[in-house]
């Protein structure tokens, strides 16, 4: 009973005033020693393009992720190449698949056309064009180098196609004429760098969530159609394909990390 007092409570110096108010008094319900939050919402630096968050390597995602984002795809066409050239008996499952989906059609055909660099390249370049016009209209800071990045990436894909094909000198499937330079596709190449590179560089200018879904989705879809009509028209075998899935995923990985590290305004201000 002699511990009550009349009066309401009162707050007494220690741990519960430092809850309420902060070691420092400005009312920081995060910290009781004085200490700044570990992550202020002030203080968190800007994303790709500005948004909040970070730039890999981001938490979470340490240094072995980006290589192992870029390691595994080229250790396993390293793999597939070197069971090209050697005969190994990766080929003969390889042979057993195309018997089973080759089934020349006009559908096919169609598919396997959207791989063609006169189809392919000019979607990519309206979608370089359009990027850079808005980059520069915004006062994004080097508005030209991702556009620039892309462009360069496209170019590259039949500097590493060709000499590969020379290389390997793998012949073509009983429906094509008889001679090498089938391995990797490059048909398959074209479609997933260029519609790749054009969904990397368009995905920070749209500004819903499913929007962005949307597009991966119908990059996706394209060059898996691709690849699906060069199977089953006998343009290409199976590992063919498989292959330059692992090389452009090489190539769309860099694109995406050298994206992702540059420091750019955001393009939401276009929006606002």
């Amino acid at each position: 009973m002699g511990d009550i007092r009349p009066g309401p409570p009162q707050l007494r110096p220690g741990r519960a005033l430092a809850h309420t108010t902060g070691a420092s008094g400005f009312g920081s319900p995060h910290r009781s020693d004085g200490h700044a939050p570990q992550t202020p919402r002030g203080a968190r630096r800007s994303g790709p393009f500005g948004r909040p968050g970070t730039t890999p390597p981001v938490p979470g995602r340490p240094t072995s992720f980006f290589l192992l984002l870029l390691g595994l795809p080229a250790l396993l066409f390293a793999l597939i190449t070197w069971q090209v050239m050697a005969d190994g008996p990766l080929l003969r499952l390889d042979e057993r698949v195309s018997r089973a989906l080759r089934h020349p059609d006009r559908a096919s055909e169609l598919l396997a056309d959207l791989g063609d660099i006169q189809v392919a390249v000019p979607i990519l370049a309206v979608v370089l064009g359009y990027v850079a016009l808005r980059a520069r209209r915004t006062g994004t800071d080097r508005w030209w180098l991702p556009a620039t990045a892309a462009a360069v990436l496209m170019a590259l894909v039949p500097a590493l196609i060709v000499p590969l094909k020379e290389l390997t000198a793998r012949h073509g499937t009983p429906v094509m004429p008889p001679g090498p330079g089938y391995f990797p596709s490059g048909h398959t190449a074209t479609a997933a760098v260029a519609y790749g590179s054009a969904t990397l560089l368009l995905l920070p200018w749209l500004r819903t969530a499913w929007a962005r879904r949307t597009l991966v989705a119908l990059c996706g879809l394209a060059v898996l159609g691709v690849s699906f009509g060069l199977v089953r028209r006998g343009y290409h075998w199976p590992l063919d394909v498989v292959a330059s899935w692992f090389l452009c995923a090489v190539l769309l990985g860099s694109l995406w990390l050298f994206l992702n590290r540059r420091p750019r305004s955001s393009p939401s201000a276009a929006h606002s």
